[in-house]
């Protein structure tokens, strides 16, 4: 029998008055099952190996343009490292590519990272092609190599029909709205917000340290890649 069980069992052989809440429809043997089942009873205090609730993971957006020096470097030098470090329940990212670019006529079709996301809709599959593109010098020549490096089962002339039709202007003005959405507004690229909001100070953490701040805000165990780790500020870049 797992203590726990054991404890509550006990309690309730040898010490009735400390028993279950009213009401408790469980028998004593159940009482430290679950989290649910202790609440109902009012145990909780009575079972302690009881699992603590998941922490809620850091949420961070990153509002971006692929033509911008520092957008490409905080992607590739910290938001990616920063992604491949910590477990997939700490961090979730956003990414929203589109920037200061303009929506309208003569403007020009989504890029590859949004028809990218669209067609690969993992997370997991589209970052690290992603990464790839925003790492080398075109992002639209090495499209073909990215996936055939790290997402082979991706159909690159879907994405290129989504860039040259109508999906693509519906994703670029989708994009747009976000961006232009954004409180406060955004006024320079990369615009990052973490847990749906955007300071000076988080910003310029972000920059310094991305894991020091996702591990200094984060509530749940700490990871081996958090220790030592800490924020820093720089000033903020790519102002326009």
């Amino acid at each position: 029998m797992a203590p726990a069980v054991a404890l509550a069992v006990l309690v309730a052989l040898v010490a009735p008055g400390l028993g279950a809440a009213p009401g408790c429809d469980h028998p004593a043997h159940r009482w430290c099952s679950s989290r649910d089942v202790a609440a109902a009873c009012q145990v909780q205090s009575r079972c302690p190996s009881l699992p603590h609730p998941a922490a809620a993971p850091v949420e961070l957006s990153l509002y971006y343009e692929s033509l911008c020096p520092a957008c490409r470097e905080f992607l590739v030098l910290k938001l990616f490292p920063t992604w491949l470090l910590l477990p997939e329940e700490m961090l979730n990212i956003t990414l929203v590519p589109y920037g200061n670019a303009q929506v309208g006529a003569g403007a020009p079709g989504a890029g590859p990272g949004a028809c990218l996301m669209h067609e690969a809709k993992n997370f997991s599959t589209f970052f690290p092609v992603i990464f790839c593109l925003e790492s080398g010098s075109s992002v639209t020549k090495n499209l073909e190599a990215c996936l055939q490096i790290y997402a082979p089962e991706v159909d690159s002339g879907r994405i290129s029909a989504c860039m040259q039709g109508d999906t693509g202007v519906a994703l670029m003005h989708h994009n747009a709205q976000l961006t232009e959405a954004l409180d406060p507004p955004h006024q320079y690229v990369p615009w990052i917000t973490i847990n749906g909001k955007h300071t000076d100070e988080l910003q310029a953490q972000a920059e310094a340290s991305l894991l020091g701040l996702v591990c200094h805000l984060y509530q749940g165990e700490k990871p081996e890649a958090c220790e030592g780790s800490k924020a820093q500020k720089i000033p903020p870049g790519c102002r326009r």
